[in-house]
């Protein structure tokens, strides 16, 4: 496990920089999760370490199996300097947390609500999981093990949120490429969805 993470915190390194804070949130029953902040010109990317350790498991499945299975850690990037961002580490950890505490396998699309404001006064209330590789190359690993893939997090406001349900991740994801909606903008109103 710890030869897993120090080989994921060198990809992270070396996409990202040298981290210029971290923070670590343990929850009951699960291992400990640490949030990374890289400072990258006018952005703040925060990224996960320990989601990765073990592989996510089918919730349904009889046993896990501590070998195969999908690795992931996620990442969410903010413009700097618009909006206090540092209370972000909490919920970040705790959708790296899911997989372990309540059987979720993240994949693209989807949703994962935090049950508040990813920060105090944030207009979003839950991310969308995008897909892998735009950010951080996936992390081969030895056989069996899969890669460890970096799930970027796009933050949604609650009507979003609700308008993705009914119409699914591909549509809310069309709605912003065709208003030029800057994801990264962390006062950003809903996109228009009517």
């Amino acid at each position: 496990m710890g030869e897993i993470l120090a080989t994921v915190e060198a990809r992270l390194r070396s996409a990202f920089g040298e981290p210029d804070a971290r923070a670590a949130v343990t929850f009951l029953g699960a291992e400990r999760i640490e949030v990374l902040r890289y400072a990258d010109g006018d952005l703040l990317r925060y990224a996960t370490l320990g989601m990765s350790a073990q592989p996510m498991a089918d919730p349904v499945a009889p046993l896990a199996d501590p070998l195969r299975g999908p690795r992931a850690e996620v990442v969410l990037t903010v413009r700097a300097g618009r909006a206090d961002t540092s209370a972000v580490l909490r919920p970040l950890a705790v959708v790296a947390a899911s997989p372990q505490v309540e059987g979720v396998v993240l994949a693209p699309g989807n949703a994962m609500d935090l049950g508040g404001p990813l920060w105090p006064g944030a207009p979003f209330t839950s991310v969308l999981v995008a897909e892998p590789g735009g950010l951080v190359d996936d992390l081969a690993l030895p056989e069996p093990s899969e890669p460890v893939r970096f799930f970027p997090l796009l933050p949604m406001t609650p009507n979003e949120a609700a308008w993705k349900r009914v119409h699914g991740a591909e549509a809310l994801r069309s709605r912003w490429l065709t208003h030029g909606t800057d994801l990264r903008d962390p006062h950003r109103p809903t996109v228009p969805l009517a």
